[in-house]
């Protein structure tokens, strides 16, 4: 029975997913913002079409951590407004497979297969009956990403059974090598790790000097934020920053640290895309309703969507079903594992979930 659920055609997942918007890959970084706020998801995908009238290539996604890891770098820091007029291929990942093109009959097993070799979103053609040839465009396909599979296979978890009940160690699950900072330490120290853990679908773990776990920096967490966090990065220790980006509503005391560490340092470019920010944001809050869709802002994030930065843990005696319920009910690329004195060592990622069920389907196989 494993075996045949792995078997299963890709689109069996697509039921009730919308289908993708256009972002052209020709827009600007600041055009990718907009849309970014305008759609209310944390990511929007990047569409190319190599002759006109022809089929479209999704060749990308963005999400605001791009936009922030962007404006953070080095030539960007004095002048990040010029930087937003930059065209949106300078903050496009460069990492190649991120986003792949599968056929509806795509089989589940080899899509966990792409995942597991670095895919994060698949490309998925909506179904249609007409036996005619239908032009692709974004609105012809979905995406499936790492937690809608994990969410398939436990609504099949019965079929794995006795696998569920086993503890993450004894599947050897944990994966202690890990990201960490410091809670006193520079947000801006761990900019290549934001984006590590960004490609790598994971967060990084902000401890105290006895390794205990504090809380996280996720991704997930700052692509729910806005450009000016840019800002709070720049200037802010990770504790700080993780109480700045929790739930997109910082305070104001934490506002005016960020704005006094950027006179202090002479960031008078970062403080100029701060007070942008405050007055479009400021702006944007007299509209109308129908005006701003769905996608409303509230404060410096989109409430619909905000997340929290304090981590979800789970201990090396957990079981397979229990951590998959936390990540899927918290909606988190990781779980933490620590000890009771919360000690941290290690995590259990959905990839790591994936690849337990992919070993099964390959050991059935051999039977």
């Amino acid at each position: 029975m494993a075996v045949s659920i792995l078997a299963r055609e890709v689109s069996d997942l697509c039921l009730g997913k919308p289908p993708l918007r256009l972002l052209p890959a020709t827009s600007t970084v600041a055009e990718s913002i907009t849309e970014l706020k305008r759609s209310g998801e944390s990511y929007v995908s990047v569409w190319s079409c190599e002759s006109a009238g022809g089929d479209y290539i999704c060749v990308g996604k963005i999400c605001m951590v791009d936009v922030i890891c962007y404006l953070c770098k080095e030539e960007n820091i004095v002048r990040p407004l010029a930087a937003l007029r930059s065209p949106l291929s300078e903050i496009l990942p460069k990492v190649s497979g991120i986003v792949r093109h599968l056929e509806a009959n795509t089989s589940l097993l080899e899509a966990i297969d792409y995942i597991l070799d670095g895919t994060q979103n698949l490309i998925v053609p909506v179904q249609n009956n007409s036996r005619k040839r239908v032009l692709r465009k974004p609105s012809s396909f979905c995406w499936l990403t790492q937690e809608d599979v994990v969410r398939f296979l436990l609504n099949c978890i019965g079929v794995f059974s006795p696998v569920q009940t086993f503890t993450i160690e004894s599947l050897n699950m944990i994966d202690g090598d890990i990201m960490t900072v410091h809670y006193d330490s520079p947000a801006s120290s761990i900019l290549s790790l934001i984006s590590q853990s960004h490609i790598e679908q994971s967060s990084i773990a902000v401890i105290d000097q006895e390794n205990r776990l504090i809380g996280e920096i996720s991704p997930l967490t700052l692509a729910c934020c806005n450009e000016a966090t840019a800002a709070a990065v720049m200037t802010l220790s990770a504790g700080d920053l993780m109480a700045y980006i929790d739930c997109g509503n910082p305070s104001e005391e934490l506002i005016q640290l960020v704005k006094s560490e950027l006179q202090t340092r002479e960031l008078a470019g970062m403080l100029e895309l701060l007070e942008e920010f405050s007055i479009s944001s400021s702006s944007s809050s007299c509209s109308s309703d129908e005006e701003l869709g769905s996608a409303r802002y509230s404060g410096s994030n989109r409430s619909s969507i905000a997340r929290r930065s304090e981590a979800i843990i789970c201990y090396p005696w957990s079981s397979l079903m229990a951590v998959m319920i936390q990540a899927l009910t918290h909606r988190v690329n990781c779980v933490w594992v620590v000890e009771e004195d919360f000690s941290l060592v290690g995590n259990v990622t959905l990839a790591g979930m994936l690849k337990v069920f992919r070993s099964i389907a390959a050991s059935r196989l051999k039977q």
